[in-house]
C-alpha cells in the first residue's frame, strides 16, 4: 500500500510539472500552504488631462484616488498599481489619434477657487481638438458632488456634449 501512495504522489508531481510547462494552472500539492500565484494583471492605461505638478507626483495622486475608490467598494479599480497613468495636455497634437485609440480618459479636478473655470476650459479644448467624449472626474477627495463636481458635469453635458462621470464617495463604506 505504501508503494501505491508513493506512485500517486509521483504521478501528481509529474502532472504538476507538465501543467507548469504548458502554462496550465495546477492545484497546489496536498498539504501545501502556498497556492500558485495568479497571473499578473495586465496594465490598464488611463489618459489624464489637467494633472498639475511633476510626472511622478501626478501618477501618485491618480493612484491615491484609485486606491481610495477601491477601498470605497469600487471593485473595477482592482490594484491601483496596475494602472498606467499617462498625463496629457489638452492641446496635444496627438489628442485626436489618442482619443480614437484609448478608451479610458479622466479629467483631474482640483478643489481650489478657480477649479471650475480651469476644468471647463480644459473640457472645451478637448472638445475642440476632437478629444474623448466621456471622462472620469478624478480628484483628491472632494466630499460632496453637490457643488463643483455636479456643476462641472452639468455644464460639460449642456454646453459641450461631453459626459463627465462622477463616482460616489462614502468615507469608510462601500459604494
Amino acid at each position: 500500500m505504501a508503494a501505491g501512495m508513493m506512485e500517486e504522489g509521483d504521478q501528481a508531481a509529474g502532472l504538476r510539472r507538465w501543467a507548469e510547462q504548458f502554462g496550465v494552472a495546477a492545484a497546489p500539492a496536498p498539504g501545501s500552504a502556498l497556492a500558485p500565484a495568479p497571473p499578473a494583471a495586465e496594465p490598464v492605461t488611463l489618459m489624464v488631462v489637467g494633472l498639475p505638478g511633476p510626472l511622478g507626483e501626478q501618477s501618485r495622486r491618480v493612484r491615491a484616488t484609485l486606491a481610495r475608490w477601491q477601498a470605497n467598494g469600487h471593485r473595477w479599480v482592482g490594484d491601483p498599481a496596475r494602472w498606467k497613468v499617462v498625463a496629457l495636455e489638452a492641446d496635444s497634437p496627438h489628442l485626436a489619434v489618442l482619443a480614437s485609440q484609448q478608451s479610458r480618459w479622466a479629467l483631474w479636478v482640483a478643489d481650489d477657487a478657480d477649479s471650475f473655470r480651469r476644468s471647463f476650459r480644459l473640457l472645451r479644448r478637448l472638445r475642440e481638438q476632437t478629444g474623448p467624449l466621456r471622462l472620469l472626474a478624478l480628484h483628491d477627495g472632494i466630499a460632496s458632488h453637490a457643488g463643483l463636481l455636479r456643476n462641472l458635469q452639468q455644464a460639460a453635458a449642456a454646453f459641450l456634449d461631453l459626459e463627465l462621470l462622477l463616482l460616489p464617495e462614502q468615507p469608510g463604506g462601500a459604494c
